[in-house]
């Protein structure tokens, strides 16, 4: 059976003083990297129209990932079947999916400092257009845990950057395609009217 990914998002108007307040409830960081990330699809575009994902990530370490919905359609939770293996070289990683017939479909980059509070991850974001935190565990901790910091279940995201980053490039008009902090440099960008664009419809 594939593992199961679950998780929500947080948009944090105040990354520091949230994690401040995890570290202070006893959360565990283990430190801030940069991350630049490669999304590839087929010829055919065929990950895209089953809303799969094929990543190839670079940190302190290398992973390729590919990520799919589950059959059971979920609405509450982003809910995703995932499969990751860490591999030696990014660059040698990248060539091969290429030569198989993949092409790039976005880059994507952010900072991310992770902590955990017992079987609960939380990642703090900082992408080019704002910050957000990733609460991943089960259920039940994911909305414990997003009560205790104050967060407001209603204003939850569980779209991905991705989708986040369309939004605001057909509102904007921007003309690149892909999510790096140069490219934003020059965007006068007020993420506030976006956020309940991105924010999960209740039930």
């Amino acid at each position: 059976m594939e593992p199961l990914e679950i998780e929500v998002k947080f948009y944090l108007e105040n990354a520091v003083f949230i994690r401040d307040k995890l570290l202070s409830a006893g959360a565990k960081s283990s430190g801030r990297l940069f991350e630049s990330n490669i999304c590839f699809d087929d010829a055919d575009d065929s990950l895209k129209a089953k809303q799969s994902l094929l990543r190839l990530r670079k940190d302190k370490k290398v992973t390729l990932t590919h990520k799919s919905k589950p059959e059971a359609g979920e609405t509450e939770f982003k809910v995703l079947k995932e499969l990751e293996v860490v591999v030696s070289d990014f660059d040698m990683m990248r060539n091969i999916l290429e030569i198989l017939g993949y092409h790039r479909t976005l880059v994507y980059e952010k900072y991310r400092e992770t902590l955990t509070m017992g079987k609960t991850k939380l990642c703090i974001d900082r992408m080019p257009f704002g910050d957000f935190m990733e609460i991943e565990g089960s259920k039940a901790d994911i909305r414990n845990l997003a009560q205790e910091l104050g967060m407001s279940w209603d204003r939850r995201i569980t779209d991905n950057y991705r989708s986040m980053f369309k939004i605001i490039q057909q509102r904007l008009g921007l003309s690149f395609s892909d999510i790096t902090f140069d490219n934003f440099n020059t965007v006068k960008l007020d993420i506030g009217p976006f956020l309940p664009l991105f924010e999960a419809k209740s039930a």
